[in-house]
């Protein structure tokens, strides 16, 4: 089992270079960069774990530009959107970032995706809250024809391009893996049917233990004909419990990922430091 970390990246946060480095020096696997574009001001959205709505979704930076930032500093940590919010993304600019980042870190892409919550975030770039789903999954069939294709179209209901060329194509064949994030069983189920992984939030308050819901996801996975191993699991927001850290490996999860506060490094290092002593008894 793999260990991530996940920061949102702000002005008052360490740097990118800097946890990525500190990150990889401790034995992590990768590290995630959230994202929201901004967050309107009239939002009614409730903010899904509950409360008030933290200040770091006010700031966060481009998940993009912090990565390649990361990318530039290291050498194998793999480098991860958690989550890109694909409904607010134009597919086809989308496709080529995916694809140039890909090749400026050297393969260690992943590209983590999901559908949002914030319903006036998503209208204020003109998409449906309603349809964000259907949208997500055309838009990330779209840009896998994008990067598999040398002229490559896309006809659906809400995505629809005639024949286009674009480059570079992913250097990760056929493209990076696509890690779905979302509840369960929704989220599940769209990972299963266009995604290379699923990433449910253990910090979500709908689950006690998101752990309960991962053999139901392995019958899931043979019931629509795939492998579960070809669509390995990651848990966000996993906690410093040895207990919960062991249950989940033998429950076959490849990798947990926790969420770092958006502080310097005098207070974010002493976390990784004993992040760092429980990955090697792992």
């Amino acid at each position: 089992m793999d260990f991530g970390a996940a920061m949102f990246f702000t002005d008052y946060s360490m740097a990118p270079d800097a946890l990525a480095r500190a990150l990889e020096e401790r034995g992590f696997e990768s590290l995630w960069a959230p994202e929201h574009s901004h967050i309107p001001v009239s939002r009614a959205s409730p903010f899904p774990s509950g409360g008030d709505l933290p200040r770091r979704y006010y700031d966060v930076m481009d998940p993009f530009v912090t990565l390649t930032a990361a990318a530039m500093a290291t050498k194998s940590l793999k480098l991860a959107t958690g989550v890109c919010l694909i409904p607010q993304r134009d597919p086809i600019q989308t496709a080529k970032l995916v694809a140039s980042i890909d090749h400026i870190c050297g393969g260690r892409f992943l590209f983590g995706v999901g559908g949002g919550w914030n319903a006036e975030e998503m209208a204020d770039h003109g998409t449906a809250f309603k349809t964000r789903f259907k949208l997500m999954r055309e838009r990330i069939e779209a840009m896998k024809e994008i990067w598999t294709k040398e002229k490559a179209e896309y006809h659906g209901e809400l995505v629809d391009f005639p024949p286009l060329m674009t480059w570079p194509k992913p250097l990760q064949k056929p493209y990076p893996a696509v890690i779905v994030g979302g509840a369960f069983p929704q989220g599940a189920r769209r990972a299963l049917r266009y995604g290379e992984g699923w990433v449910p939030n253990a910090a979500r308050p709908q689950y006690e233990d998101v752990a309960e819901f991962l053999p139901q996801f392995r019958e899931m996975a043979a019931a629509a004909g795939r492998d579960p191993q070809s669509v390995p699991i990651s848990i966000f927001g996993a906690k410093e419990n040895r207990e919960s850290l062991e249950r989940y490996r033998d429950e076959g999860v490849a990798r947990v990922i926790v969420i770092l506060p958006s502080e310097k490094a005098d207070q974010t290092l002493p976390i990784l430091d004993r992040w760092a002593a429980l990955i090697k008894r792992f």
